[in-house]
């Protein structure tokens, strides 16, 4: 792999990954842009996960040793069920599931990806139409039914071009957040997520080996996902805050899947 591809691709990762557009999704229609893959590849899309995970942690160091103090100090335990309640679901789907839908050349498909991409945007852009089912005034007021709620919307991110953070941005919606704080619990959540995600990469031996051996271009890859990624987050949250509308990230997921469709469909 040239060093401009794992720029590009680790650029799209970091952005993609907290904007809620579906880093699968781009990384699986840009991969295909930027030329044949090797049969490997997919060990480099598990690898660059790391960049934004550390992009997380660093963003939410502070949140982090919050939480901690709460559980151990203050035995205020409420924000911390609610993040595990809420990555269940999706932590069980993931460990059934995740190699199914990895292997299914329906989950794969271009059109699967732009259909599901336009569906969840379709979806955002009702959801600011739609009256709060209650004000809450931040995550830490989410009940816990709520929160499972918001997991069981999560599960559907296993499928490319849903997204992660757009599953539970919208969900969080519905369930009486704001768009900031569905964004921000949202990045809560993803932390024991991408944490065992990335745990399990570095117990498989071929992942492994396929690190040692592209160790310069891993890192370089990382190194644009972490920076991006940062970026990303900073920028989601502060545009939620000010504007609280998904509208913008739902039309530009309905325009890319319109394109993505029309163009393999005149391809084909």
């Amino acid at each position: 792999m040239t060093i401009l591809i794992a720029i590009i691709l680790g650029l799209i990762q970091g952005l993609t990954e907290f904007i809620p557009v579906s880093s699968s999704g781009h990384l699986e229609i840009f991969g295909r842009l930027l030329g044949p893959r090797p049969e490997d590849f997919h060990y480099f899309l598990e690898l660059i996960n790391f960049g934004t995970l550390l992009a997380l942690l660093i963003y939410y160091r502070k949140r982090i040793v919050k939480i901690i103090k709460d559980i151990f100090i203050n035995h205020n335990y409420k924000l911390a069920v609610n993040i595990i309640i809420t990555c269940i679901p999706a932590g069980l789907a993931g460990l059934l599931l995740s190699h199914f839908i990895e292997s299914a050349p329906f989950f794969s498909s271009l059109y699967t990806i732009a259909i599901a991409m336009g569906v969840v945007g379709i979806l955002m852009i009702i959801v600011d139409k739609l009256p709060k089912l209650s004000a809450l005034k931040s995550e830490n007021a989410l009940t816990k039914p709520r929160a499972l709620i918001i997991g069981l919307a999560q599960t559907f991110a296993l499928v490319p071009g849903v997204s992660r953070s757009g599953s539970t941005i919208v969900a969080g919606r519905l369930m009486g957040l704001s768009s900031e704080s569905s964004a921000d619990y949202s990045f809560l959540v993803s932390i024991p997520l991408m944490l065992a995600v990335c745990g399990k990469t570095l117990l498989s031996s071929s992942s492994r080996e396929y690190l040692m051996n592209n160790l310069g271009v891993l890192g370089l890859a990382n190194l644009v996902a972490f920076i991006s990624g940062l970026f990303a987050i900073t920028f989601v949250l502060k545009y939620l805050k000010k504007s609280n509308s998904l509208k913008a990230f739902g039309l530009y997921r309905v325009i890319l899947a319109t394109i993505v469709i029309v163009v393999i469909s005149t391809i084909h």
